[in-house]
């Protein structure tokens, strides 16, 4: 069993969607985030920006993958870059493409990107590298263009500028279902996530990276999601409700006009999220 790497470079286009304001917010209070900006419906939560992309990412995503296969996914990397922020009321007209293919031996990274127009002015609002892990699909070639990296830059270990918790509740998973519109069973159903070969129910990985974004904006943005340019994650390990997740944050200075931050994550003892990178602007 293989990717059909013939169809990579294939877009698919979504409806356009409305950030919504209410949405927003109860995103933002499924995440347990308190920042004002996204009470008082001035700017949408950064991870928000998936919401209105889901059609064309799930298009992209069944049109490559076998259906035999779809219980073998996970979440492996989302790497966001905002060009603008997020603001209730743009209506965005997506575009998802399958970007890449990468095969391992233990399985297949399989990277989207996902493009975002204001369509009130034609901009570009956010492009999304979104890679899939299918365990256990070891067959056929790697083919199409490297993504963006995000690795953890040398040096940056001796930068430290602290952690940031958030505690994991015990029904995150359904809050978060109803929030994002992400109702894939592993997160909800104990014996789906069993079958799957998982412990039991585990938290959504754009929950997580959520989670991991209050740190970067509450200790060096200012409190300000519109200054955050670029947010990029690897989904090392699941998190389970009733947890919390640790977010530990470091300089890695000056670049391209922005700053430079490494993060990652720690929730049960175990890393959870590896190779964080985000980028803020003055």
């Amino acid at each position: 069993m293989a990717l059909a790497t013939e169809k990579l470079g294939t877009r698919w286009s979504g409806e356009v969607e409305e950030v919504d304001a209410d949405r927003a917010r109860s995103y933002a209070a499924a995440t347990n985030d308190p920042n004002p900006a996204y009470a008082s419906g001035t700017l949408a939560p950064p991870v928000f920006g998936v919401v209105p992309t889901w059609r064309s990412m799930s298009d992209a995503l069944t049109s490559m993958v076998p259906p035999e296969a779809f219980l073998m996914i996970v979440h492996g990397e989302q790497d966001m870059h905002f060009h603008q922020p997020l603001a209730p009321g743009q209506l965005l007209a997506t575009a998802a493409e399958a970007f890449s293919v990468r095969v391992g031996r233990s399985g297949t990274r399989y990277t989207m990107k996902v493009l975002s127009e204001d369509t009130t002015t034609g901009s570009l609002v956010l492009e999304q590298y979104v890679t899939m892990f299918i365990r256990g699909m070891s067959d056929g070639e790697s083919a199409g263009p490297d993504k963006p990296e995000h690795g953890f830059p040398r040096g940056a270990r001796a930068q430290p500028l602290g952690t940031f918790g958030v505690h994991v509740d015990d029904d995150q998973t359904y809050r978060y279902k109803e929030a994002s519109g992400d109702d894939n069973a592993i997160h909800l159903d104990a014996a789906v996530a069993v079958a799957a070969g998982l412990p039991g129910i585990i938290v959504h990985g754009l929950c997580t990276m959520a989670m991991t974004s209050q740190a970067v904006i509450g200790s060096v943005a200012g409190g300000d999601p519109g200054r955050l340019r670029r947010l990029a994650v690897r989904f090392s390990r699941p998190v389970f409700p009733g947890t919390d997740v640790v977010t530990s944050l470091y300089d890695a200075g000056p670049g391209d006009g922005r700053h430079l931050y490494a993060f990652e994550a720690h929730s049960g003892g175990e890393l959870v999220i590896s190779n964080g990178r985000a980028e803020v602007s003055p």
